[in-house]
């Protein structure tokens, strides 16, 4: 009987304080996904990623523009826009490389590391002061150096991109 008399206290005291708390004017939105949108932006856009790399995979481009869009379609509230979105995002592809990560004793290679760089720019027209230009992104996956790189290819681009896309998300998205 104390345990339940101690949790619905729990409970008021938990209720009380939000009311209390969301009369401050405090207002900023958060969501699962580890970001704040500032509730003035409405929008975002999301330019073409071109691949300016020495080595080039054809899909990566498409790959990395998309996978940039559908992460702000899917975990924010943001409605997508051909350009000048209050969330607006361009750049370009700058390092696609494969070397070995690891050898072993007999200097034969164990591992290759596929290494994905990529510069972006983003501008929030809702405070300027959040936006950056130039910034790099970088990210890499491991494979069996018995393998060939256009074999396992397409599956590190999507784990690659995945881990590029969660940065750059949270480079703009996740200012709290």
């Amino acid at each position: 009987m104390k345990a339940l008399y101690q949790r619905i206290l729990s409970i008021a005291a938990i209720a009380i304080m939000t009311v209390g708390l969301s009369g401050c004017g405090y207002k900023v939105t958060y969501n699962l996904s580890g970001g704040s949108i500032p509730p003035e932006a409405t929008t975002f856009s999301v330019a073409y990623f071109p691949n300016n790399a020495p080595m080039v995979a054809p899909t990566l481009s498409n790959v990395l523009t998309e996978a940039l869009r559908d992460k702000f379609s899917r975990q924010t509230r943001l409605q997508q826009v051909e350009e000048g979105g209050d969330f607006a995002f361009e750049g370009e592809i700058t390092n696609y490389t494969s070397n070995t990560s690891s050898v072993s004793s007999g200097d034969y290679a164990l591992q290759n590391r596929l290494t994905i760089t990529v510069k972006v720019n983003f501008q929030n027209a809702v405070d300027q002061t959040l936006s950056f230009n130039n910034k790099s992104f970088s990210s890499y996956a491991d494979y069996d150096a018995t393998q060939l790189l256009v074999d396992v290819q397409d599956q590190l681009i999507e784990e690659i991109v995945d881990d590029l896309v969660n940065d750059i998300y949270m480079a703009a998205a996740g200012n709290w």
